[in-house]
Order: C-alpha cells, then sequence, then structure tokens
C-alpha cells in the first residue's frame, strides 16, 4: 500500500560532529552522511546542505562496544555496511512504498548484525563486538528509520514539541517509558548503560525498530550517541535545537562534553529546507 503524497521537502542541511570526550582515550562511535542516485552512493561532509532532485540522503550514528579496539571496528563496519548494502535498493524503493523501506532496513541490519557476530566468534580480539545503530533515510516526502540500542533519533517540528521517535532498547528506559523513574532518576541508575539488544555482542538477533515520519519544512531532527544524552536533557536539547545557529551538530556535541565527557559523544542534526524559500 502506497503512502499518500505530501509536499515535496527535499532540500536538506545537515551537521555531524563527534568527540571522544574527557575520559575516553579512543573513540567508538561513528557516523555516516551518504547521498544515493542512480549513478551510486557519495560521502556526505560533515557539514553541507543540497536539494539534489532524484537523490536520497541517509544519515546514521552508531556506538561500538568491545575490549580493546573492537568497540572502535565495530562501529566503523556499521555505517560502512550501510554504504555496501543501501544503495542496490535505491532503485527498487523509488515508489516509496513502506513496508518495501521497511524490509529493506530490516535486511540491512540483519546483514551488519551477522558481520558483526561472525568476527566476534572468529577473532579472540574481537569477542563481544557490538554496536549501537540509529539510522534515517530520507525521501523527497517521507524519512524511513531503523533503530537498535541507546543512540537515539530525535524529531522537533518547526510548530510543535520536540519527540524521541526511538525508543532505547534498556531495562532503564523501559522503566522511564512505564512511569516508574523519571529522567533525572534514568541518567543515575546503575544499569543506565545495559543494552537488552545490539548488533553484535552476543545477542541473539531481534528485530530492529522501524518506522517513518512524514516530512515537512522546517522539520529539525537530531541523531545522537548517548554520550549526548548523558549530559543533557531532552528539556536543554530541545532549547538548543530551537536556536539558529551554524555548525548545530559540533556545538551540541561541545555541550555535552562540557555537561559530563564521561563517553564518546556524537550528533548529526538535519534540517528539512523549504527549496521555494531559496
Amino acid at each position: 500500500m502506497k503512502k499518500q503524497k505530501m509536499p515535496l521537502a527535499s532540500a536538506l542541511s545537515w551537521s555531524g560532529h563527534t568527540d571522544c570526550g574527557k575520559v575516553r582515550k579512543n573513540n567508538e562511535d561513528s557516523f555516516l552522511g551518504l547521498l544515493i542516485d542512480a549513478s551510486g552512493a557519495r560521502y556526505l561532509g560533515k557539514i553541507g546542505e543540497s536539494d539534489s532532485a532524484g537523490a536520497d540522503f541517509v544519515f546514521a550514528v552508531s556506538d561500538g562496544m568491545g575490549g580493546a579496539m573492537a568497540g572502535e571496528f565495530a562501529s566503523k563496519i556499521a555505517v560502512e555496511k550501510i554504504t555496501k548494502f543501501l544503495p542496490p535498493f535505491f532503485e527498487r524503493t523509488s515508489d516509496e512504498c513502506s513496508s518495501t523501506f521497511e524490509a529493506v532496513l530490516r535486511d540491512i541490519f540483519a546483514e551488519i548484525h551477522r558481520a558483526l557476530e561472525y568476527l566476534g566468534s572468529s577473532y579472540e580480539e574481537c569477542r563481544d563486538m557490538g554496536a549501537t545503530l540509529s539510522l534515517c533515510w530520507f525521501t523527497p516526502h517521507w524519512m524511513y528509520f531503523a533503530h537498535v540500542g541507546d543512540s537515539r533519533l530525535y524529531r522537533l517540528p518547526k510548530n510543535g514539541p520536540m519527540t524521541q521517535i526511538t525508543e532505547d532498547d534498556t531495562y532503564v528506559a523501559w522503566l522511564q517509558r512505564s512511569g516508574k523513574i523519571n529522567e533525572r532518576e534514568a541518567k543515575t541508575h546503575p544499569r543506565r548503560n545495559v543494552l537488552q539488544k545490539s548488533l553484535g555482542g552476543g545477542h541473539q538477533f531481534a528485530e530492529p525498530q522501524v518506522g517513518a515520519v512524514a516530512l515537512q519544512p522546517g522539520d529539525r531532527f537530531l541523531l545522537c550517541t548517548d554520550g549526548v544524552t548523558d549530559g543533557l536533557y531532552d528539556e536543554r536539547l530541545e532549547e538548543f535545537l530551537r536556536a539558529s545557529q551554524d555548525d548545530p551538530g559540533k556545538n551540541i556535541v561541545r555541550l555535552a562534553i562540557e555537561a559530563s565527557g564521561r563517553d564518546n559523544a556524537t550528533a548529526m542534526v538535519i534540517d528539512v529546507l523549504d527549496p521555494s524559500a531559496k
């Protein structure tokens, strides 16, 4: 079943940044910006803007885990697999059929999980390597997303409150969603970083959360790892995202490091522009 066509909202700007923080010596986070069209895939810079007709845009953040350098390796594998597996599906999903996009995203997450599990079982230095992954795929009318772990995707519409689109795959997040604890209690809970799902990491693969959001000019999206949300409450994030600024991804990471800095921090801010206003 095809979704009803929405007003065209294909012009985007984006800003991404990552930092290892105040404590960690290496950065286990990775992020990705990708333009996909009939000719293939092209990496996007950390900052940019495009209204390319006939193209889709993919953004993702991943937080790796594992001993030695395995976590850093895991998150890089996660984003690199997206670059390999997603472009061939571009033509097949051009009709914006929701079920097609969701099936493709599930397949990609399953492929990443298998790759991480294979490496984790084959090499001692990669044992228990795993990664979170939050991905959003922008078409001219819709943003399709898939998610596993405790990285996050937020949406701030032009008019309306900010919402967290993804659900953290942790017991503590379930407690908060159930109203048993508040946001402050969740941030200080001793099990806040214990994942119930991840790609790899010895987890039995569980279906990712998938969905779609109709795009409107003025929408602002935030992809971030838990190093950002560790130091910043949602209210502070929304306040910051509502303010216009240059390079918002970098500034959110800076703000998170100043507030905490105990973990690597990565943020990508994606704005849906109005092509007619240019």
